[in-house]
């Protein structure tokens, strides 16, 4: 039962994006288009999921046991660096048509402030190794859930008629706040 909780708590609840304010940088910088936002949201899950099962095993077993927990956040973002450039070189040997899908997004994976966020927050919250990955793959789905529901509005509003004022990036921020207020909505449930 946790878990679902978990689950539900990340995708609608605590969603990174709009109750966080987690990777709103690439929220806000890839949601222009469907595919694109698809496909990052993709990427980020795959790689949200894996690094926070990684980081969880590197800090149980060589940080907390060496009493090194000062170097988390360091030793975070080394793990997500090579993780990530380490599943770009498998892609490209293994998968070339899912590396070309993927391989715009990869590199961007890295500074993306979610999947360092949910390692940490999975640490705080002192989940063990499977609630650990249901919490980092259902905090991606919430992060892919919030790009594509941002794309399809962002799309909408490339067609309508909008004053000139509001054109662009300050209708993209109502629009964001909009989604965080109705996201909101769903605090009540637990």
């Amino acid at each position: 039962m946790n878990i679902i909780n978990i689950i539900i708590a990340n995708v609608f609840i605590n969603n990174y994006v709009f109750s966080r304010f987690l990777g709103t940088c690439p929220f806000l910088g890839v949601s222009n288009k469907m595919e694109t936002a698809t496909g990052m949201g993709v990427a980020v899950t795959f790689v949200t999921t894996l690094a926070s099962v990684i980081t969880f095993i590197i800090q149980k077993l060589i940080l907390e046991t060496a009493h090194i927990e000062y170097l988390q956040t360091i030793v975070f973002i080394l793990v997500i660096a090579s993780l990530v450039q380490f599943v770009e070189l498998v892609l490209k040997k293994t998968s070339p048509a899912l590396y070309n899908a993927m391989g715009v997004y990869l590199p961007l994976i890295t500074t993306n402030c979610i999947v360092l966020g949910v390692a940490i927050l999975n640490i705080q919250e002192k989940y063990n190794i499977l609630e650990t990955a249901a919490s980092a793959f259902s905090a991606a789905l919430g992060f892919s859930l919030a790009l594509v529901l941002m794309a399809s509005v962002r799309e909408k509003l490339e067609i309508a008629e909008i004053h000139e004022s509001l054109e662009g990036f300050p209708l993209t921020l109502i629009a964001a706040g909009l989604m965080s207020i109705a996201f909101a909505g769903f605090s009540g449930l637990m």
